[in-house]
């Protein structure tokens, strides 16, 4: 930092470049330069409080106003240091006018000040978005293809999800579901066979409390049947039955009929074995 002139090379001014001074009064950059050695300010703290550059400072105190770019802008740099070194600056700006053949015009567009900026750098293309954005976009796509499927592949999914085997088509017209275990009709009691014994209760008449077991004491059935319903029970030794109204039952073993005339509201104990019906 220097207070006093600046150094040579830091010196552009030549003496064309310098217009006519008045001997009667100190020109622009003396009077400046004098204040600011005054004030006790050097040349790089002047550039710091008005954001002129330390060469064209140098310059101005040279009274060389080249390098401001044009008058408008001079004008300008005078002030700000006039006031930074604490001068009137009104004085100084007027001579400077009256030196130079009056007021200068403003010129449209161009900077006030000639100051140090630094301009942000040009916005470089965010490749590093745009890859992810394409990674988002095959991921989408991928999803979508996968779960777009038609019906039948949506159909085998969601039985192999469900632990069954798909559907294959029939090549023959398809039959009518039979219920696996069907109640025995009288033809089916008929042909009831030899090595075991079948019983068969059906409801004729209100209703009835049956309890079935087999030969080694396993209950087969314990509850209330109402009219028109049946139950059939095989065993390859015994049944042994609880009717609790058998006056409504009519009752079939080893396919044939029992004849018994059993009352309404009767409790009958009995027991069937293989062949003919015999009553225990």
């Amino acid at each position: 930092m220097s207070i006093g002139n600046s150094p040579e090379d830091d010196r552009p001014s030549t003496d064309e470049n310098r217009p006519s001074i008045d001997e009667s009064r100190p020109s622009i950059g003396r009077a400046l330069q004098q204040a600011r050695i005054a004030a006790g300010l050097t040349v790089d703290e002047v550039s710091a409080g008005t954001r002129v550059r330390i060469p064209i400072i140098h310059a101005i105190e040279e009274d060389d106003f080249t390098r401001s770019g044009g008058d408008v802008y001079a004008r300008g740099h005078v002030r700000m240091i006039a006031q930074a070194v604490r001068l009137d600056p009104a004085p100084l700006v007027a001579q400077y006018d009256s030196e130079r053949g009056g007021r200068p015009v403003p010129t449209p567009a161009a900077p006030l000040f000639e100051a140090e900026r630094i301009r942000p750098e040009p916005r470089r293309p965010n490749w590093t978005a745009a890859m992810v954005a394409a990674i988002v976009a095959v991921i989408g796509f991928v999803g979508f293809t996968l779960f777009s499927g038609d019906d039948s592949d949506r159909n085998r999914t969601s039985q192999a999800a469900e632990g069954r085997a798909p559907a294959k088509p029939s090549k023959t017209p398809s039959a009518k579901p039979v219920d696996p275990k069907p109640d025995p009709t009288d033809g089916a009691i008929a042909a009831a066979p030899k090595d075991k014994v079948t019983v068969k209760l059906s409801v004729i008449d209100a209703k009835s409390w049956i309890s079935a077991k087999s030969h080694n004491g396993k209950l087969l059935f314990d509850g209330t049947l109402a009219k028109g319903q049946s139950k059939t029970f095989s065993d390859d030794e015994r049944i042994d039955l609880i009717l609790g109204n058998a006056g409504a039952i009519e009752l079939y073993v080893n396919g044939k009929k029992v004849e018994d005339e059993f009352r309404t509201g009767q409790v009958e104990r009995l027991s069937y074995t293989k062949g003919d019906p015999e009553a225990g």
